[in-house]
């Protein structure tokens, strides 16, 4: 079965068409070079991607970095305010003792006042007393 003139002619001008569509048409060569040319743009693709991941952590690592440092200063103002609160607990120790010295203070008042009380009920029974005898011997 031999082809006819025209059919090998009809297939000679639409063979690059059907190459094409299949991404057939380009000669290996070509097609090699074409794959290497895309590997080089893929390699410097990673490439720049890597760098831009390098400088992203980066990035990262100078903003822990100052949160870190940020930390620091907290944990330094937290030390001042323990301090601020340990010297608040010292007055208000000598406050509880002033306290305490006023209490014994008072509470010695109401014993002299309970003794001046005493004498004073000692003193009015016993010339309520001596009254009394006085205005019976009289």
């Amino acid at each position: 079965m031999a082809l006819a003139q025209e059919d090998i002619l009809f297939i000679k001008e639409h063979i690059g068409e059907w190459l094409a569509e299949k991404s057939l048409g380009k000669p290996p060569a070509v097609y090699e070079i074409e794959l290497r040319e895309r590997m080089v743009r893929v390699e410097e693709e990673l490439r720049h991607q890597r760098e831009l991941m390098r400088q992203g952590f980066e990035q990262v690592d100078k903003r822990f970095e100052q949160v870190d440092k940020r930390f620091e200063q907290v944990d330094k103002r937290f030390e001042q305010i323990d301090k601020r609160l340990e010297l608040l607990e010292k007055r208000f120790e000598k406050i509880d003792q002033r306290f305490e010295k006023v209490d014994q203070r008072f509470d010695e008042m109401l014993k002299r006042h309970d003794q001046h009380f005493l004498w004073l009920v000692g003193f009015i029974a016993t010339s309520a007393g001596l009254l009394v005898m006085a205005m019976r011997f009289l």
